[in-house]
């Protein structure tokens, strides 16, 4: 679905926004109608989902924090005069009891109408936003979401003239938040790390098995891309950077034996120690250990050596969306 907002005279403004079960994020960009530039950007952790497990629903003050978040998109999406823009929202949506009311009130306070889409929808967006990231050598690929509800895999071919098409898909029901409200927030005991781990492998055999693509992996055909701020939070870890910078993390190259170094050393580290490297602070602290657990278990079921690390997904993805919209 496309929201129609206001007209520019002389350029077309677009605009994505991704409400996740712990971020809120927006792009928007100008286009020509054939291509988009990013023009302005807004990133919050609203942790929307916090307590969902346990309740079922939203909590006041999760959504008051989200509410708060998508009025600043609003605003952005004002100030540019966006013509069109495409809103959704992922797992913690499709989960709560009182997600309907949200959405109601969401339009209501911001004017903005939230799209809740099927896990099918959301891994098509993701690749559709990481597409410049393939390697044509490779005849398929694995792309990985790991969010904070949820845990997309999608198994996807190059055999079609080069073209990327989605084979199958996997949403696992567990995220960063989930797992760390389960094992109670912050540090994970070595066996809460290795039963997250273990569950993730268990989960994804009968993927594995229905597709051969461990099979595939020992041919050396496959790919892997990771989707997530566990990988891009590794990836400025593994570079070494004083402060996160996307236009570097972005599409580098992530070997498996430095993601074992790395997570080995997070889980030496109480929580204040993994809030004070740069790339992680306090917001992620306490989420980083059970996305490492999901990440590690996709890494030894499937032992592709290393992985592209994609700083994009659902925003780039609906931004491509809407421009084939307005061509078609």
């Amino acid at each position: 679905m496309l929201d129609k907002q206001i007209t520019s005279s002389n350029k077309t403004s677009i605009a994505a926004v991704d409400l996740g079960t712990n971020n809120c994020r927006m792009l928007i960009a100008h286009t020509d109608g054939k291509k988009f530039a990013v023009i302005d950007s807004f990133s919050r952790i609203t942790r929307l989902g916090e307590g969902l497990t346990a309740s079922r629903k939203l909590s006041s003050e999760a959504m008051e924090r989200t509410i708060e978040a998508l009025k600043v998109c609003a605003s952005k999406m004002k100030k540019h005069r966006v013509k069109f823009s495409r809103n959704v929202t992922t797992e913690a949506c499709r989960r709560a009891e009182n997600c309907r009311d949200f959405v109601e009130n969401v339009k209501k306070e911001t004017g903005i109408f939230l799209e809740i889409i099927s896990p099918e929808e959301e891994a098509r967006l993701a690749l559709s936003g990481c597409h410049s990231l393939i390697d044509p050598e490779s005849r398929y690929i694995i792309v990985f979401d790991i969010g904070g509800g949820s845990t997309e895999v999608i198994f996807v071919s190059l055999e079609s003239l080069g073209k990327p098409e989605i084979i199958d898909l996997i949403s696992m029901p567990f995220g960063v938040v989930t797992v760390s409200e389960d094992c109670g927030g912050g540090d994970l005991t070595d066996r809460s790390y290795n039963e997250i781990l273990g569950k993730v492998k268990s989960l994804l055999l009968d993927f594995d098995y229905k597709n051969q693509i461990s099979k595939k992996i020992s041919l050396n055909q496959v790919q892997m891309i990771g989707v997530s701020g566990t990988v891009t939070t590794l990836g400025g870890l593994n570079l070494n950077l004083i402060k996160y910078d996307r236009n570097v993390v972005d599409g580098s190259e992530l070997l498996f034996d430095d993601i074992k170094r790395h997570t080995l050393n997070l889980r030496k580290m109480d929580l204040a120690s993994r809030a004070s490297l740069p790339c992680i602070g306090w917001q992620r602290a306490d989420l980083l250990l059970g996305g490492c657990a999901i990440l590690e278990g996709i890494c030894d079921l499937w032992p592709v050596g290393s992985l592209k690390i994609a700083d994009r997904g659902l925003r780039e993805g609906i931004l491509n969306g809407i421009l084939e919209n307005i061509n078609s």
